[in-house]
């Protein structure tokens, strides 16, 4: 029998999602590896390889995962700067994968990118002013004059002086560079922003200034962000849900605090259990996890991650897991997920 009692105050704790800004359906994307000698058979290295996940509109999306992991191919091929092999990307519902040059050069100012190294992201031979308005050169057609007072704005927004705009970026430090770039990545008002590995060149300190500058500018604009970061810390700090990749594919989806407190996958676990904690009330056994992680051009069959894997199984050898909702709002791709470990088990 329902209880209607229950159910009514779940829709109130509960409120309804928002709607989804970006959808990414069984994205692929391979590189070629040049032929040696002793190749015969063309070989891929498999960066992102079946991929599928939603970002809610307002909100920021993590992705975490080891070096080669494919994060960054995955961001980029949502933003377009890699042409997916296969799969669909949708923004705001219209498939922009379907779209030809000039179709997405429309749709292209909605969606920017913030780069992990500001100096190589930047002429150097460019002012501040110029660099900052490059965007509406391509974009607008704004006078001399409009552009000067929007990247007076602009530089304002961001925390940095008018004066700057006449300096170049090596009179800047890392962490103004990086405002600089982040000042250019909202001057055409976007939806959605790529950060990939946008603070991990920057000192502790500047870090947090720069992530609670986005987290500002999230509220302010109504951005939603795609962050992709080594730092657990910081991901955790900075994103609402929180997405894990092994070797081209994700293996865990789940709402941050959720991921970082009972993580359901046996990689999320040893990922995490990594990360330092100030409290040491809540310090984890850190995982070890046996021999290296594999080549993207020759990954392993079944499971991923069963090489490594404390608790594979002979199905975990064969079967690839699918991506599966075990709870509600969390996804795992995983055969014998530790669901002993979630919040839900152990209350």
């Amino acid at each position: 029998m329902v209880n209607l009692e229950k159910t009514a105050l779940e829709l109130i704790e509960s409120p309804p999602k928002p709607p989804v800004l970006v959808r990414v359906k069984n994205a692929k994307k391979y590189f070629k590896l040049k032929k040696g000698i002793f190749t015969k058979n063309q070989q891929y290295v498999k960066a992102v390889d079946k991929v599928s996940f939603e970002i809610f509109k307002g909100e920021t999306f993590g992705l975490v995962g080891e070096s080669g992991s494919g994060k960054s191919t995955l961001g980029r091929v949502v933003i377009g700067l890699h042409e997916a092999d296969e799969g669909e990307i949708y923004f705001e519902e219209n498939e922009i994968t379907a779209l030809n040059k000039r179709e997405f050069q429309k749709v292209r100012k909605e969606m920017q990118i913030i780069f992990q190294d500001p100096s190589g992201s930047l002429n150097p031979r460019m002012k501040v002013q110029e660099l900052i308005s490059e965007p509406f050169d391509v974009y607008t057609k704004m006078t001399k004059k409009e552009k000067e007072e929007k990247v007076s704005i602009l530089l304002e927004k961001v925390g940095l002086g008018v004066e700057k705009k006449l300096s170049y970026p090596h009179e800047l430090s890392g962490g103004q560079r990086q405002r600089v770039c982040i000042a250019r990545a909202i001057a055409l008002n976007p939806k959605f922003i790529l950060a990939d590995e946008a603070v991990s060149a920057l000192d502790v300190s500047v870090q947090a200034q720069v992530i609670n500058l986005l987290k500002d500018l999230q509220k302010e604009l109504g951005l939603t962000y795609l962050f992709i970061a080594h730092g657990l810390n910081v991901v955790r700090y900075i994103s609402d849900r929180v997405g894990v990749m092994y070797l081209g594919q994700l293996v865990e989806v789940a709402e941050t605090e959720e991921l970082f407190d009972h993580p359901l996958h046996p990689y999320s676990a040893a990922l995490l259990s990594t990360n330092p904690v100030a409290d040491p009330k809540k310090r984890k056994d850190k995982i070890v996890l046996q021999g290296e992680i594999p080549s993207p051009a020759n990954p392993p069959a079944g499971c991923r991650f069963h090489t490594r894997c404390p608790i594979a199984q002979e199905i975990c050898k064969t079967k690839v897991p699918d991506l599966v909702e075990v709870q509600e709002g969390r996804q795992v791709a995983c055969h014998f997920p530790l669901l002993t470990n979630s919040k839900e088990e152990t209350e």
